[in-house]
């Protein structure tokens, strides 16, 4: 499991309502684009699936998720089907009940498709795949960290 965590100056409220609404996650995430929710979802609960649009370079290409843990505002996990790939955030009060402690993770639960794995060793993804994954991890919680701290009343993101 790869991980990343910071704190950040702002309920767990705030952070959770940006995390959890798959449709930002270009406004955080080096490589997601933001998503759409699919099948009747009008936002995060568990089992509700999206379609995960992705950039890196000029490559783009879309994914298909399924959330798997979702309780406001502490959890919000979801599986991409493609991949393989679980992806999370949690959420707990800092030491000093005045923040946010954020932890954003991902692990591989399963093994990757063929066609996946083809394109990840292709190099048209970036060199070293895995690496780029986890420095986004790291980009991803220091921009949810400036987006929310930033934002208009301390972290009422919409």
């Amino acid at each position: 499991m790869d991980r990343a965590e910071l704190r950040v100056d702002a309920p767990a409220d705030a952070v959770w309502a940006l995390v959890s609404d798959v449709t930002r996650a270009g406004e955080w995430s080096p490589e997601a684009t933001g998503g759409q929710w699919r099948d009747g979802a009008a936002g995060p609960a568990v089992g509700a699936r999206f379609v995960g649009g992705n950039r890196r370079g000029r490559i783009r290409w879309s994914t298909h998720c399924r959330v798997t843990e979702c309780e406001p505002p502490h959890r919000f996990t979801f599986v991409v089907t493609e991949s393989r790939t679980a992806w999370g955030w949690v959420l707990t009060p800092a030491d000093d009940h005045a923040g946010t402690h954020v932890v954003a993770w991902r692990e591989n639960v399963g093994r990757t498709s063929l066609p996946v794995r083809l394109l990840q060793r292709s190099g048209l993804l970036g060199r070293d795949r895995e690496a780029l994954m986890r420095s986004g991890l790291q980009h991803s919680l220091e921009r949810v960290k400036s987006l929310v701290e930033d934002g208009p009343a301390n972290g009422t993101t919409g």
